[in-house]
C-alpha cells in the first residue's frame, strides 16, 4: 500500500470520526455498503474514484483534501506585507486552506469607500484602534478588543476612525477571493 493511500484511508476513517458517524450513516449518506467502507479504511480494498468521489460527498470534504500530499513539514507561516493605499494586508494562513485569516492595518483617509455585497460572512476583530463599519445605512463603531460579525450580503464597508486602527479578519475562500480582487472594504 502506497504512503498516500494510508494517508487517505486515515483522513477517511478521521473525517467519518470526527462526524461522529458510525459505517452505517456513512454508508446511507454515500450509498456504499458498511463493509465496503470498513474495508477501504483497513487497507483490505483499494480505493478508486468510485468509491472515493461518494465518500468525499457524504464527509462534506473534497477529493482534493483527502489527496492532498501536505506533510506539513514547515507550519510556521511567515507573512509579507502587502500595501494597497491607505491598506496594508499579511496573510496569517496557508494559501491552500478553507479559511482566510488576514491581519489589516488601515490608515485614516477621511473618504467613505463605497459599499459591497458579496456571499458570505465576515468576521473581523479590533486589536487597536476603532473601525467604523458601514452596513447599508447603519454606522457602527467597533473599539479595540471587540469583534464585528455580518452576513456579507448587507452592503458594507469599513474604514479606521480617528487614527490607525489594526484588526484579525477572517473569511471563508469565496469572502476573501472578493475582498482580495476589489481591493476595498
Amino acid at each position: 500500500m502506497s504512503e498516500i493511500e494510508q494517508v487517505v484511508r486515515t483522513r477517511l476513517r478521521s473525517l467519518r470520526r470526527a462526524q461522529s458517524l458510525s459505517l452505517d450513516d456513512l454508508a446511507e449518506r454515500s450509498h456504499l455498503s458498511p463493509s465496503t467502507i470498513s474495508r477501504i479504511e483497513t487497507g483490505k480494498r483499494s480505493i478508486s474514484l468510485d468509491v472515493l468521489l461518494p465518500l468525499a460527498r457524504a464527509l462534506r470534504t473534497d477529493v482534493e483534501t483527502l489527496l492532498e500530499d501536505d506533510t506539513d513539514d514547515d507550519v510556521v507561516i511567515r507573512p509579507l506585507p502587502s500595501q494597497e493605499g491607505s491598506r496594508t494586508t499579511w496573510m496569517l494562513s496557508k494559501a491552500t486552506g478553507n479559511m482566510r485569516v488576514l491581519k489589516v492595518r488601515l490608515e485614516p483617509t477621511g473618504v467613505v469607500p463605497e459599499q459591497r455585497v458579496h456571499p458570505g460572512h465576515d468576521w473581523f476583530f479590533v486589536m487597536e484602534g476603532r473601525i467604523r463599519l458601514f452596513l447599508g445605512e447603519r454606522a457602527v463603531i467597533v473599539e479595540a478588543g471587540e469583534a464585528a460579525e455580518f452576513s456579507t450580503m448587507t452592503p458594507h464597508a469599513f474604514v479606521a476612525e480617528g487614527g490607525a486602527a489594526e484588526l484579525l479578519m477572517v473569511f471563508d475562500q469565496e469572502g476573501h477571493t472578493v475582498h482580495r480582487h476589489d481591493g476595498t472594504e
